[in-house]
């Protein structure tokens, strides 16, 4: 298994914000430079799924394997023999809004997923946390 995180703090924003910003799916080609669209199904919930279509690759099926409103959404991707977790956390503490996004790869191909897919995502997470930090003060 492969995991690689990022936290970041911010008085920007708050996490109420945050969640509305990741909560409308359908407009996250509006702020995530690596999106070219993505379609919720059904409400921003555990058990549910979208379908994301980044830049230069394939559409994926994405599922919400758990939300916590305000606090923490857990997203999965399903590749042969692997599988690929989001997991995005909100936490106020005393120096202001603590920011985590962590990616986990697991699975017997989860070496070749990591490299293919995951490694780069984890890479721009510090930039897109900026722009979601940005996009969702105005919110």
């Amino acid at each position: 298994m492969w995991t690689q995180s990022h936290s970041t703090v911010t008085k920007e924003v708050t996490k109420e914000q945050l969640w509305r910003l990741f909560a409308n799916v359908d407009q996250w080609h509006t702020w995530d430079e690596g999106v070219e669209y993505a379609k919720l199904e059904g409400k921003f919930e555990q058990g549910n799924h979208f379908i994301l279509k980044p830049k230069g690759g394939p559409k994926v099926k994405i599922k919400l394997v758990e939300t916590v409103e305000n606090r923490k959404f857990v997203d999965m991707t399903t590749f042969p023999l692997a599988k690929m977790y989001g997991e995005h956390t909100f936490e106020d503490t005393a120096d202001g809004l603590k920011i985590t996004t962590t990616m986990k790869v697991e699975g017997p191909l989860g070496f070749l997923w990591r490299k293919i897919v995951a490694q780069g995502i984890a890479d721009a997470i510090p930039h897109e946390m900026q722009i979601q930090i940005k996009t969702a003060s105005k919110l």
